[in-house]
């Protein structure tokens, strides 16, 4: 018995065959399934305006949040993360002299347990509620409750103020070895641009 040896330009026909097959599956997953878009992390500051209420002055912000996969990822393996809001008040008193009238900070704390897969956002004095959905967490952060940042006894009436008002990523709240990490990674230099106004009591 003879053995029948194949044909070498029958064999090259098959494989180009199979290569133009290989390469239409390939084009029709990428068309159905396009590349993940990993988005750079960012704040902006939206809206800003302080309204009277009682013996308090509270300022209200609506702000736009985007996380990259790297923040959601370390979030998800139970590092909580920390939002701070920091407010800054000036009058001009004395030509073009700018005064300090006022600044204060307010930090925003937002975890995940990995038992129970819930998320946690906490606003002291203000907010401490668990969410089911990292969205829903980072709504209760966009429009977070108003804040109590003054007595109306600390601010001079018919004054003009020049306000301005900044939301940044907090990384000095972390965990001291993952500080050293994160210092060479744009994603952790999250922070928005100041939002400036101007408001009289």
């Amino acid at each position: 018995m003879t053995s029948r040896n194949p044909n070498p330009m029958r064999l090259m026909t098959v494989l180009r065959k199979l290569s133009k097959i290989f390469a239409a599956i390939a084009f029709a997953v990428m068309a159905l399934c396009p590349a993940v878009s990993f988005a750079d992390s960012s704040i902006t500051i939206n809206s800003a305006k302080i309204d009277r209420s009682g013996n308090y002055y509270r300022l209200t912000t609506t702000q736009s949040i985007n996380f990259s996969n790297n923040l959601v990822d370390t979030l998800q393996r139970g590092i909580p993360l920390y939002f701070k809001t920091e407010l800054e008040m000036t009058s001009r008193q004395l030509l073009w002299f700018d005064m300090t009238a006022l600044s204060k900070t307010r930090t925003i704390k937002l975890s995940y347990n990995v038992l129970t897969r819930q998320y946690s956002v906490y606003i002291p004095g203000s907010l401490q509620r668990t969410y089911r959905s990292f969205d829903s967490a980072m709504s209760a952060i966009r429009y977070q409750p108003s804040w109590a940042f003054a007595y109306t006894s600390e601010l001079s009436e018919d004054e003009n103020y020049d306000v301005a008002v900044r939301t940044s990523l907090d990384v000095s709240q972390l965990p001291k070895p993952f500080q050293i990490n994160v210092l060479n990674s744009r994603d952790w230099g999250l922070t928005s641009d100041w939002k400036r106004f101007s408001f009289t009591p």
